[in-house]
C-alpha cells in the first residue's frame, strides 16, 4: 500500500491505495471540527530532577545562571528576553512589579520603588553607608527597627519592609525567572556578596534567601566567582607556574581589585592523585562607594544644575522627587551614550511643571563632573598589592570586570597605572554569576564537574578576648583581658578550629571581635562595622568541675570548637569541658587490654590508610588548627608508650602475681552555651514567622490579582466579541430579533456593571457572569458554526459514498483469485452504503426546510459519526485485502522455494549416483585385472600338478569350472551394460539407485 499526497489546497487530503486490482482514490474534504483535547502531562520523578542556579545579587542588576541536566552552564532569560534583571521592586495600589516595570513605576512613584539595597544589608540606622543613602535617595523614608537598630523602609501607615524582607522578595523573584527558564523547581542556589562583606552582612542575605524559601549551599565572594569564571575555561594554560592575575571589577556601587593566583596542585582525591588547577586570593583592595552610581549622579545634579540654569519655571527641581527620579534615569542612559559617543543631545519630557528639558552633553562634560571620582581608582589596586605583599611588575595580566569599566577614561586611568593592555577577555556582566554556577554544581548533587579549586581568605581577622585573674607580685589578684587570634587575615575557609581555655573553673563570658585592622581608615572602620561580632556566656562550668573535682578528676581545660563555613560565617559549633579521670585495674588485664591495643592501633592504622585511598586525604584547613589543639594529642601519644612499657614489663614479672595499676581515661562533658549578637541580632522566630507570613500574603495577594484580571479581561473580551458578531450577516441570519435583544441587553448590562461596580470583583463572579452570557450567546456561534462547515462535511460524505461504491463493485467484478473478501461482507458494506445514503436524503431535505434561526437538523456530528462508520469500514476490507495477499504472495513463494530445493536435492542425488557407478566401474576392471593375471598363474600350477597330483587336495579346479566363472563374469558385464542405458533414459528414477548400489 503507497500513500500519496497531492498538492491540492487545503483542507483536501489525497489518499491513494493500490492493492491488486484494486486502485480506489479516496478524496476528504476535511472540515472544521473543534475539538476539545485535554493533555494530561505527568511528570515522573520531577521531584528527583536536579536543577541548580546561580543569583549574582548586585546593587543595580541581578543575573541568574543555571544548570540543568541536559541544560548547560546558561544565564536564565527574563520575560524580555535581556539577560541581566535591574535588583529593583516596586508597590503602587497593592501592585508588586520587578525589573524593568519596578524602574519604570519608580519615575512616576520614586518612593515606592525600593533599589540599590545591597548596601543597606546588615548595617545599622546609624551607618554611614546608611547616611549616605538618604543623601542620594531623600525621597524615602527610613526609620529605625525597634528589636534590631536596624532599618526599615516606612510604606505607608500601617506597613513597613526591612531591607531583608525586599531584598527577599527578589531572590524569589530570581528562583521564578530560573523556574521559567528550565521548566523546573529550583530550590539549591549559590548567592554571590561582595568580597568586603563582614558577618552581619552575610547573615542577613542568608536571612533574605531564608525568608525567599531559597536554599543556599554557600554565599560566594564576587572576586573569586570571576577569577573561578576565567580559570574554568583556560584550565590547559595553567600549570605549576604560579600566574598572577589582577582582577578590577567596577560595579555600580563600589570597586574592588584582586589579585588571583593560578597555579596547578596534586590532590588525592579517594586514593588516586590528580592534579587540579587551584585559584588562591592574595590579596584585596576595596572602595564600597566608588562605582557606576557615583558617576550617573553627578550626571543627575548636572543635568539638574542644567535644567535650573534655563528658568524654564520657577519651581525648584532639587524638590521635587519626581523631577529627580526622570533626571536620574536619564542620567544612567546618558552614562551608557557618552561611552561610546563624544557628545548626545539628551532630553527629558515634563521634568516639571509639565516643562520639557533638552541639552546637549559632551564627553568632556561628563568626565569633568567626575574627575575626583576617577582619581579614587588607584587606591584598591594598592590595598590589594600591599595585602598581597607584591608589586604590580609582579602581576602577569590585568583584567577589567563590571558594567562601569567600560567608561572611555576609566579604561585610560587603569591603563596607564597597569602600563599595558587590558585584558578584556571575559564578560564583565556574566562572569561572577558564570563562575558561582559553576560552584553551585560542584557543591550540589547529581552533578560532577572538573575539580577546580578555590581559596578564599578572610579579609577582617577574627580574634576571641576573654578575662581571667592573674596574681600580682604583691600577691594580690587582677582581672587580665586576653585575646587570642583565632581567624587571621589571609586564613582560608571552610574551616574549623578547636580553642583550649585552661584557666577557667566557673561560668565565664567570651567575646568574638574582629581583630586587628588599622589599615583601613576611620571611616572605613565605621562602615565596615568590624568591631564586635557577638558574646558567648558559657555555663555548666562550675558544676561540672564541682562534681569531678569530688571524684577525683584533673581538668585539662575548657575546649571551644569554631568553625567557618563555606559561606565565611563563623559559628560556634560545641563546647565542653575535658578532665582526665584515674581509673585502678589489673596490671594483666592491663598488659592484656595494651597489647590488644597496640594490635588495634595498627589495625586501626591499616584501616586509617585503606580509607584514605577511598575518602582522599584530609583537608589542609584541619592542619590549621590552633597550636592548643595540637598540644592536646601529645600527652595522648606519650601515654600510649608509657603504657606499651608498662605492659612489656608486665610481660616479665606476669608470673609473679596480681598486681593493680592505675590508668588515665579522658572524660569530656557537654556545656550550655548562649551566643548573643552584638553586631546585628538575628531576626527571632517570631520575627522571622511574621516576616515569612508578610511575604506569602503578598504572593497570594499577587496570585489572586493576576487571576482576577485575568478574568475580567476575559468577560470584557466576550462581551465586545458578542457585540460585534451580532452585526454580521451570518448571525443575523442564525439568530431571530428576540434572542439578538436579549443578548445586546445583557452586553450592556455586563459592560456597565464591569466599568462600573465590578471593576474589582473576585474572580468567582466574573466566572458567574461570563457562565450567564455563554449560556446564550453560545448556542448562537455553534448554530452559524454548522451553517457554515456544513458544506464542506456534506462535500466529504458524498466523496466517501461514491469511493465507497466504487470499491463494492470493483470488489465484486474481481476475478477468483482476487477474491479477498466474503459475500457477507461484502453485502454488508453495500447495506451501509445504502442506509447512509438514504439517511443524508432524509437528512437533508430536512435541514433544507428548517430555517437558519431554528437548530439544525443535519449536524456536523451526525455527518462526521456517519463518515466515520464508512471510513471504519473500508478500512477493515482493505487491512483485510492487504493481510490476504500478503498470505497469498508468500505461500507461492514458499512453494517456489520448496520446489528449487527439491529440485537441487535431485541433481545433487544424480550427481552422486553418477560418481558411484564411475567408482563402481574402475573397481570392477581392478577386479578382472586381477583374475586375468591369477588365471596365468593358475594354468602354470595346473601344468605342474599335472605332473604332481596331491592326493590331499580334493578341491581341485576343473577346466568346465574356470568356463563357468568366465560366462558369470560377462553376465554381470552385459547387465550393467543395460543399467547405464535405463539410466540414460530415467533420471532420477528411485529403482535405478537400487541397480547402481554395491
Amino acid at each position: 500500500m503507497t500513500s500519496t499526497i497531492a498538492a491540492l489546497p487545503k483542507p483536501t487530503v489525497v489518499v491513494e491505495c493500490e492493492l491488486g486490482l484494486y486502485s480506489v482514490i479516496i478524496i476528504i474534504k476535511m472540515w472544521d471540527i473543534k475539538v476539545l483535547v485535554l493533555l494530561v502531562s505527568v511528570l515522573v520523578g520531577a521531584s528527583q530532577a536536579v536543577t541548580i542556579m546561580s543569583i549574582d545579587f548586585g546593587s543595580e542588576w541581578m543575573k541568574v545562571a543555571v544548570v540543568a541536566p541536559g541544560v548547560p552552564m546558561e544565564i536564565a532569560l527574563n520575560k524580555e528576553s535581556k539577560r541581566k534583571t535591574p535588583a529593583a521592586v516596586s508597590y503602587r495600589n497593592d501592585e508588586r512589579t520587578f525589573g524593568e516595570d519596578a524602574l519604570t513605576n519608580g519615575v512616576r512613584f520614586p518612593a515606592t520603588n525600593y533599589y540599590y539595597l545591597l548596601d543597606l544589608l546588615g548595617k545599622k540606622i546609624d551607618n554611614p553607608i546608611v547616611e549616605l543613602y538618604k543623601t542620594r535617595f531623600p525621597f524615602y523614608t527610613i526609620e529605625a527597627d525597634e528589636e534590631r537598630n536596624t532599618i526599615v523602609f516606612r510604606y505607608d501607615e500601617e506597613t513597613t519592609y526591612s531591607v531583608e524582607e525586599l531584598v527577599g522578595q527578589m531572590l524569589g523573584n530570581a528562583r521564578d525567572l530560573a523556574a521559567a527558564h528550565t521548566d523546573q523547581r529550583i530550590k539549591d542556589c549559590v548567592i554571590t556578596v561582595p568580597p568586603f562583606f563582614n558577618q552581619a552582612e552575610r547573615r542577613a542575605i542568608l536571612t533574605a534567601a531564608q525568608l525567599s524559601g531559597l536554599k543556599v549551599l554557600s554565599l560566594m565572594s564576587s572576586n573569586a566567582a570571576v577569577a573561578l569564571n576565567h580559570g574554568m575555561f583556560r584550565r590547559k594554560e595553567i600549570n605549576s607556574t604560579v600566574q598572577n592575575i589582577l582582577f578590577y571589577d567596577l560595579g555600580a556601587s563600589s570597586a574592588t581589585a584582586t589579585i588571583a593566583a593560578y597555579q596547578s596542585v596534586k590532590t588525592k582525591d579517594r586514593g588516586y592523585s590528580e592534579t587540579n588547577p587551584q585559584v588562591t586570593i592574595l590579596g584585596m583592595g576595596y572602595d564600597r562607594t566608588l562605582g557606576g552610581l557615583e558617576m550617573q549622579l553627578r550626571l543627575r545634579d548636572f543635568l539638574a544644575a542644567k535644567y535650573t540654569a534655563v528658568k524654564k519655571t520657577s519651581s525648584d527641581v532639587y524638590q521635587s522627587p519626581r523631577a529627580m527620579a526622570k533626571l536620574f534615569k536619564e542620567a544612567g542612559r546618558l552614562k551608557k551614550v557618552l561611552s561610546a559617543n563624544t557628545e548626545h543631545n539628551s532630553q527629558v519630557e515634563g521634568v516639571l511643571d509639565e516643562e520639557d528639558f533638552r541639552v546637549m552633553v559632551k564627553r568632556e562634560d561628563f568626565e569633568a563632573v567626575c574627575e575626583d571620582v576617577f582619581q579614587r581608582l588607584r587606591a584598591p589596586i594598592d590595598s590589594a598589592l600591599i595585602s598581597a605583599g607584591m608589586d604590580i611588575t609582579t602581576i602577569d595580566q590585568f583584567i577589567i570586570v563590571g558594567g562601569a569599566t567600560r567608561v572611555p577614561r576609566v579604561q585610560s586611568l587603569l591603563q596607564e597605572i597597569w602600563g599595558h593592555e587590558l585584558g578584556k577577555n571575559i564578560n564583565a556582566d556574566e562572569a561572577a554569576a558564570m563562575g558561582a554556577v559553576y560552584r553551585a554544581a560542584d557543591l550540589g548533587q547529581g552533578f560532577k564537574v572538573k575539580k577546580f579549586h578555590v581559596k578564599e581568605s578572610v579579609v577582617f581577622p577574627i580574634e576571641v578576648d576573654f578575662e581571667r585573674e592573674v596574681d600580682t607580685p604583691e600577691g594580690t589578684k587582677v582581672t587580665k583581658t586576653v585575646k587570642r587570634s583565632l581567624f587571621p587575615t589571609g586564613n582560608t575557609y571552610p574551616q574549623k578550629k578547636v580553642m583550649t581555655f585552661n584557666k577557667h573553673n566557673s561560668d565565664f563570658v567570651f567575646s568574638v571581635n574582629y581583630g586587628n585592622n588599622e589599615h583601613l581608615s576611620k571611616q572605613e572602620t565605621r562602615a565596615a562595622s568590624v568591631q564586635n561580632v557577638s558574646v558567648v556566656l558559657v555555663k555548666g562550668v562550675t558544676a561540672a568541675f564541682k562534681k569531678h573535682k569530688e571524684e577525683g578528676n584533673e581538668a585539662k581545660g575548657i575546649k571551644a570548637h569554631f568553625s567557618m563555613d563555606d559561606s565565611g560565617v563563623l559559628n560556634l559549633v560545641d563546647m565542653e569541658a575535658v578532665f582526665e579521670k584515674t581509673v585502678v585495674v589489673d596490671e594483666a588485664t592491663t598488659a592484656s587490654s595494651t597489647t590488644g591495643q597496640q594490635e588495634e592501633s595498627t589495625l586501626s592504622k591499616l584501616g586509617n590508610t585503606i580509607s584514605k585511598l577511598f575518602s582522599g586525604s584530609e583537608d589542609e584547613d584541619k592542619a590549621g588548627e590552633t597550636k592548643e589543639n595540637q598540644t592536646e594529642t601529645e600527652p595522648n601519644q606519650s601515654d600510649n608508650k608509657k603504657e606499651e612499657k608498662d605492659g612489656k614489663e608486665e610481660d616479665k614479672d606476669n608470673n609473679k602475681g596480681t598486681v593493680m595499676k592505675e590508668k588515665q581515661v579522658v572524660v569530656k562533658e557537654t556545656l550550655n552555651y548562649t551566643v548573643t549578637y552584638l553586631d546585628i541580632p538575628d531576626l527571632t522566630p517570631d520575627s522571622l514567622l511574621i516576616s515569612k507570613k508578610k511575604l506569602e500574603d503578598i504572593n497570594t495577594a499577587e496570585t489572586n490579582r493576576r487571576e482576577r484580571e485575568s478574568a475580567r479581561n476575559t468577560l470584557e473580551s466576550y462581551i465586545m466579541d458578542a457585540q460585534d458578531r451580532l452585526y454580521q450577516k451570518e448571525y443575523e441570519a442564525a439568530t431571530t430579533e428576540q434572542e439578538r435583544d436579549n443578548i445586546r441587553q445583557l452586553c450592556t448590562q455586563l459592560d456597565e456593571w464591569l466599568y462600573e461596580e465590578g471593576f474589582e470583583e473576585a474572580t468567582s463572579v466574573y466566572r458567574v457572569k461570563i457562565s450567564e452570557l455563554m449560556s446564550l450567546f453560545e448556542p448562537v456561534k455553534d448554530r452559524v458554526q454548522q451553517h457554515r462547515d456544513r458544506p464542506e462535511a456534506l462535500q466529504a460524505l458524498t466523496d466517501m459514498l461514491n469511493a465507497s461504491s466504487m470499491f463494492v463493485v470493483r470488489a465484486r467484478e474481481a476475478p477468483q483469485e482476487q477474491q479477498f473478501f466474503t459475500d457477507v461482507e461484502v453485502t454488508a458494506i453495500d447495506k451501509l452504503i445504502v442506509d447512509t445514503q438514504k439517511w443524508l436524503e432524509e437528512k437533508f431535505e430536512l435541514q433544507s426546510k428548517t430555517p437558519l434561526y431554528e437548530d439544525p437538523k443535519l449536524t456536523l456530528t451526525d455527518i462526521g459519526e456517519k463518515w466515520s462508520a464508512l471510513d471504519r469500514e473500508i478500512k477493515y476490507l482493505i487491512n483485510k485485502a492487504k493481510i490476504v495477499k500478503a498470505k497469498k504472495d508468500r505461500e507461492a513463494a514458499e512453494a517456489k522455494i520448496k520446489e528449487e530445493k527439491e529440485e537441487k536435492e535431485k541433481k545433487e542425488k544424480n550427481k552422486k549416483k553418477t560418481n558411484q557407478t564411475e567408482k563402481q566401474e574402475k573397481q570392477d576392471e581392478e577386479v578382472i585385472k586381477e583374475d586375468v593375471e591369477k588365471k596365468g598363474d593358475g594354468e602354470k600350477d595346473e601344468t605342474v600338478s599335472s605332473n604332481t597330483d596331491d592326493p590331499l587336495n580334493i578341491f581341485q579346479e576343473t577346466d568346465q569350472e574356470n568356463d563357468a566363472e568366465a560366462d558369470r563374469r560377462k553376465e554381470t558385464e552385459e547387465e550393467e551394460e543395460e543399467e547405464k542405458e535405463e539410466e540414460v533414459e530415467e533420471i532420477g528414477d528411485e529403482d535405478s539407485s537400487e541397480h547402481t548400489e554395491l
